[in-house]
């Protein structure tokens, strides 16, 4: 299952020629990995970060393919590509009638008072896995 949402570019992310500037792509990955985890998962970051439990990011690559303009409907389709012990990887797409950008990363579930990367919960593992990818990377 691919879970989506929808943002539109405001004078914020553009540089002043009304283009985004590259790295507020990484905010609104960011913003949508955090959508993901709270709305399709139950994960709220809060709720977690006070238990002393997160989801870094350990690893993004991102591949741009077109710029994106001020007020631009940006569609973002995430998908889970692989589940491991205590990291996952994801492939995010960005599109506004044609690609923007495309997105690949690894998150960590991390202990933070223990200072290392604790195993998936088996709720959120079966969430991630409600996500996974069937068709291949």
């Amino acid at each position: 299952m691919t879970f989506r949402q929808t943002r539109i570019v405001e004078f914020q992310h553009c540089d002043p020629a009304g283009i985004v500037f590259y790295p507020r792509y990484f905010e609104m990955v960011s913003s949508v990995i955090e959508r993901f985890f709270t709305d399709a998962l139950g994960f709220g970051f809060g709720a977690n970060m006070k238990r002393g439990i997160g989801v870094p990011t350990a690893r993004i690559a991102v591949d741009f393919h077109a710029p994106s303009r001020l007020e631009d409907s940006l569609d973002f389709a995430l998908v889970v590509t692989r589940i491991g012990n205590s990291s996952a990887d994801y492939r995010l797409i960005c599109t506004c009638h044609q690609p923007r950008f495309t997105a690949t990363g690894t998150l960590v579930h991390y202990d933070f008072t223990a200072g290392r990367s604790a195993p998936w919960p088996d709720d959120l593992r079966a969430g991630l896995a409600r996500h996974l990818a069937t068709e291949p990377a």
